[in-house]
């Protein structure tokens, strides 16, 4: 197999990031674990004494874990959208961010169903969803999109993933424990950079794309209708559909922004996730605002402007500061006009605003999944028998913060693993994307230092006239 000279240089940069823990490195996964061997120990206790460990009850029969799932869900599309539309057209700059986003879908793709689970009350008959599942059930669809998706995804990474393998298993100039070099062998399938093995590579990934996007665009859809096909106030709306899909696409970009600014930071990648990087998923986020602020708009003044009575009180304990009013505006103004004034003002945009904004809007938007799945199932259709306050009021306990929290970790730990197995920003993808800069770099110089000459030959000329 041919390595370029520049996928060499890269590997020997890129090798202390696969070499030995530092301690740092080794302390964050102490912790994370340690979060999420505290959330496996609050799944143990509810599953050995039942959903009564949770805040969920009868009336609000979903809390936390639906609020995670749409979020896990949600942020895993940005990544399928963004990397699958960039690679179909051929967008130069995309190389060293793909698989950051290739990363983003699959893993979040893993967790997020795992909090479905946590809602089953009897997970001993999970098989019966598969069995007797009714076709006619949105949830039916979700399960079939969702794996369909997954599916896709983790073939797409895969395939993605062949060319760095290959370079791994052969090269020398880092070291690599044996086991390793055996499992990067087997896992590039023989890969030896051909024509025709590039060919059909690249070809692969262009119709795993064109299929990959559309996918992640009915899965959301589809769950969106879980809620929308439910005569509930604030869920049953034509809007959900487009509603859901861009408010994952929007989410999505603010994590992929932070996991962006995290790598670079720790292992001094400022080379290869530039400023540029940044501002262009900047400027995403500002479409992406602009668009997700004009959807809010409309599905609440629409249910505010009629005035149904069970809508006019979801409403009401949305906007009253003694319930969800400081959740509602920070969710629906803060994740809204902080990337609009911080990014859409060039005296305010850098890298740090960027990133800042990005933070305001992954919080806004969980808090607004919060919103979407709690205030409306606290308000019953029917008047309610039993006045306790857990029944009428939802309140998560530390079971379910636990096993979000497990969630988060999970999510942070599998990043981490990732990157210790193979580099965060791709080899062979970045050192073509360099090799290009560097060859329109020395054709504007070529053609600069041409155009120098010209003009001081015709600045003779005029003179010698």
């Amino acid at each position: 197999m041919n390595i370029k000279d520049t996928s060499t240089s890269l590997l020997k940069e890129f090798a202390p990031q696969m070499g030995p823990w530092s301690w740092k490195g080794k302390t964050a996964v102490v912790i994370l674990s340690a979060i999420l061997l505290w959330g496996l120990y609050a799944l143990y206790i509810q599953v050995f004494k039942g959903h009564g460990v949770t805040g969920m009850r009868d009336n609000v029969v979903w809390g936390l874990y639906i609020a995670n799932f749409v979020f896990f869900i949600g942020i895993s599309y940005a990544g399928a959208i963004i990397s699958g539309i960039l690679h179909l057209l051929r967008v130069n700059w995309r190389k060293p961010i793909l698989r950051i986003a290739e990363l983003i879908t699959v893993i979040a793709t893993i967790i997020g169903p795992i909090y479905i689970l946590l809602c089953v009350g009897r997970l001993d008959r999970l098989h019966h969803l598969f069995m007797y599942g009714r076709i006619q059930s949105p949830i039916t669809w979700d399960v079939l999109a969702i794996s369909t998706y997954l599916v896709g995804s983790i073939i797409f990474l895969y395939l993605a993933l062949i060319r760095d393998f290959a370079i791994l298993s052969e090269t020398n100039e880092i070291h690599i424990p044996n086991w390793r070099r055996k499992i990067y062998k087997l896992l590039s399938i023989n890969f030896r950079n051909t024509p025709e093995q590039v060919k059909r590579l690249k070809l692969t990934l262009d119709v795993l794309s064109a299929i990959i996007i559309p996918t992640a665009i009915i899965v959301h859809s589809v769950l969106s209708w879980i809620f929308g096909m439910t005569l509930r106030p604030g869920w049953h709306s034509t809007i959900f559909g487009p509603y859901f899909v861009l408010a994952a696409i929007f989410s999505g970009t603010g994590v992929m922004i932070i996991v962006m600014y995290v790598f670079r930071n720790i292992y001094n990648l400022k080379r290869y996730l530039t400023d540029q990087h940044f501002r262009y998923m900047g400027y995403m986020l500002i479409v992406l605002a602009a668009g997700y602020g004009y959807f809010t708009f409309s599905e609440y003044l629409t249910d505010w402007y009629t005035s149904e009575k069970w809508d006019a009180e979801l409403i009401d304990k949305l906007f009253s500061f003694e319930h969800y009013g400081w959740w509602f505006y920070f969710a629906n103004f803060g994740g809204i006009l902080v990337p609009l004034i911080l990014i859409g003002i060039p005296k305010f945009r850098s890298v740090k605003t960027i990133v800042f904004s990005s933070v305001v809007l992954v919080a806004a938007l969980w808090i607004k999944r919060y919103l979407i799945v709690v205030p409306t199932l606290e308000n019953t259709l029917l008047p309610m028998q039993d006045l306790r306050p857990e029944y009428i009021s939802y309140s998560a306990t530390w079971v379910e913060w636990a096993l979000t929290a497990a969630g988060v970790a999970a999510f942070i730990l599998f990043f981490i693993l990732m990157s210790r197995f193979v580099p965060i920003v791709p080899v062979w993808e970045t050192s073509e994307y360099l090799e290009e800069i560097k060859l329109k770099t020395s054709d504007e110089k070529v053609l600069s230092e041409k155009r120098a000459r010209e003009v001081k030959q015709e600045s003779i000329s005029v003179s010698t006239s």
